[in-house]
């Protein structure tokens, strides 16, 4: 009989917390028990798992007793503080926070790029930032077959991004308007609905946001090579679920749009969608539920000879946070 793990998710109310709970389903996750972690207030509530009702409980420094596996959607704040608690209890922590991605310690996974990067683990594993899960699932094959020198990735970012509580805003915001009424900002920083803005994460000093910077830093991290050049303009757009991307590159051998379509259409975790002429390209309505990323637009640079650019859009929700989370732990398992 296939052996069943003891499984805990610290973060179980949120948006991302409920997506890990229907993926374990999903994708039949050995989990002999679960265990739902959120704050205080939540304790009390009971949310479905695989036809049962699981009560919340209250994530505290002692939660982790028995549990091999733990996936975290808390935060940041959240993982510094209880993701070595985890560990010293014995459980293998996949973090979907920004808390351990860029310690050197600590392996930064995407299971189509860098799968033999979870042996490296000490504990944690860090799941790395939803915008930058979603680029390089289709830029790895390609950087494979002819090495990428340049990124130049602009990002149109839902409102999933921010959390159920900036999805809740922006269908609050249209309703507010259709009725005549001054919208509601209190979540994003500016007015969503009917709107978007340059400004996803807080602003660095060097003119970047921080959502921009982990594109660069992540990226190169996953690949393996620090002298990739990445630039990168987040924006939020009035979308409820599913980020999409502009993406051009530059390559050291020339790819042809052909070529690139060749090698997309056999990449795991890729479903090219490229017939503009069918009105068939890669959008968030289309993306949303799905847990490859969709790939399309694709088309020979002409400002510059070795360049490509294309436009991809993935589910936020799924690949580009539980999915990979859960993908990760089913390598930590050797289920995958």
């Amino acid at each position: 009989m296939a052996r069943l793990y003891n499984v805990a998710i610290a973060g179980a109310t949120g948006a991302v917390g409920a997506e890990m709970i229907r993926t374990l389903v999903e994708r039949r996750f050995p989990v002999g028990k679960i265990r739902l972690f959120a704050s205080a207030r939540s304790v009390g509530k009971k949310l479905r798992f695989a036809g049962e009702d699981i009560p919340v409980e209250e994530l505290k420094a002692d939660s982790f007793r028995g549990v091999e596996i733990a996936l975290f959607s808390a935060g940041a704040s959240r993982s510094k503080e209880f993701a070595p608690v985890a560990v010293k209890a014995g459980a293998v922590v996949v973090d979907n926070s920004s808390a351990y991605r860029m310690d050197a310690e600590v392996p930064l996974v995407v299971p189509e790029v860098n799968p033999e990067k979870v042996r490296e683990h000490k504990g944690i594993i860090a799941n790395p930032n939803c915008s930058t899960i979603i680029m390089v699932v289709p830029l790895w094959p390609l950087h494979k077959a002819a090495r990428i020198v340049r990124i130049v990735v602009a990002t149109y970012q839902a409102a999933s991004g921010a959390g159920a509580g900036a999805m809740a805003e922006l269908r609050n915001q249209i309703r507010e308007i259709e009725e005549g009424r001054a919208p509601g900002v209190s979540i994003l920083p500016q007015q969503i609905a009917y709107n978007l803005f340059p400004h996803v994460d807080v602003f660095m000093p060097n003119g970047y946001t921080k959502e921009e910077m982990k594109m660069v830093h992540e990226t190169r991290k996953i690949f393996g090579d620090d002298s990739i050049r990445v630039t990168a303009t987040c924006v939020r757009v009035p979308v409820l679920r599913a980020h999409s991307e502009a993406v051009n590159i530059e390559t050291e051998r020339k790819l042809s749009a052909d070529e690139v379509r060749r090698i997309l259409a056999k990449a795991p975790g890729v479903a090219l969608v490229d017939e503009p002429e069918r009105k068939r390209y890669p959008m968030p309505l289309t993306a949303t539920g799905q847990g490859d990323v969709l790939v399309g637009r694709i088309r020979e640079d002409i400002s510059q000879p070795n360049g490509i650019d294309m436009f991809i859009a993935g589910d936020q929700l799924l690949k580009g946070a539980a999915l990979n989370a859960v993908q990760i732990a089913e390598l930590v398992i050797g289920k995958a």
